[in-house]
């Protein structure tokens, strides 16, 4: 009994550590408590934040300072989201247009 007891509790402890944290929802302990996101970092996020929700990951990466692309892949790898979406990478570049044939 005590071990179904342990096995449970380990797990709803590994649910609760991944669960997902909204950028835009998020507390000042929610946010804290991501790894890679400190004291610091959160009050960034939470002033960044009082000027309106962040619509994106690029959104969020030029308000905050500290956040580029590869600390936007290992805080979402922990958790972060922004509106529910976790990090996709930088924004896809502008098609090339196909070179036109010679004739």
């Amino acid at each position: 009994m005590f071990k179904k007891i342990l096995a449970l509790s380990a797990v709803l402890f590994a649910v609760v550590s991944f669960a997902a944290v909204d950028v835009n929802k998020g507390t000042e302990a929610e946010l804290d408590g991501l790894k890679g996101v400190g004291p610091a970092m959160s009050k960034r996020i939470l002033d960044a934040r009082k000027q309106g929700e962040f619509k994106d990951w690029p959104d969020l990466m030029q308000r905050v300072k500290g956040v580029k692309e590869k600390k936007a892949e290992k805080l979402s790898a922990e958790g972060l989201t922004v509106n529910g979406q976790a990090f996709g990478g930088a924004a896809p570049a502008a098609p090339k247009e196909a070179k036109a044939a010679k004739p």
